[in-house]
C-alpha cells in the first residue's frame, strides 16, 4: 500500500467511512442522472416496450406536425447538388451541396522503415 503514511493524519474510523460515503454519493448521482436523461430505462423498469417513451415525448413536442411533400434534386454542373424541399404550407426552401475541394493528395503510400 503505497499511501500507508495517510491513516497516520486520518485515523481509519473517520477515513474509511467518508470513503465509502462518496463512493455511495457518486454512485447514486450517476443513477439518478441515467435516470432523468434517457427514457429506455424507465421503459425497461416499467415494463413497456422499449421507445414508447420516445415516441410519446416525440407526440408531446409536435402533436400534429406534417412532413414535408416533395423534394427535388438536380445536379449542378459545377459538381455540387441543388436541393429544393416543399415545405407542408407551400413554402418551398433550397439548399446547394457542394462537393470538398481537395487541397492534398498522396500520390504514394508512405514508406515503412523495418529494422
Amino acid at each position: 500500500m503505497n499511501n500507508a503514511k495517510m491513516w497516520l493524519v486520518v485515523p481509519p474510523a473517520v477515513g474509511v467511512p467518508v470513503f465509502l460515503g462518496a463512493v455511495a454519493v457518486g454512485s447514486f448521482a450517476v443513477h439518478v442522472a441515467v435516470l432523468s436523461n434517457t427514457s429506455w430505462v424507465s421503459d425497461f423498469l416499467s415494463g413497456q416496450p422499449l421507445g414508447t417513451g420516445d415516441e410519446m415525448a416525440a407526440a408531446a413536442v409536435a402533436p400534429n406536425a406534417e412532413a414535408a411533400q416533395a423534394s427535388y434534386a438536380l445536379d449542378l454542373d459545377a459538381g455540387g447538388r441543388e436541393l429544393t424541399v416543399i415545405l407542408p404550407d407551400g413554402t418551398m426552401a433550397r439548399a446547394v451541396l457542394q462537393t470538398d475541394e481537395v487541397m492534398a493528395q498522396a500520390s504514394a503510400p508512405p514508406l515503412i522503415a523495418s529494422d
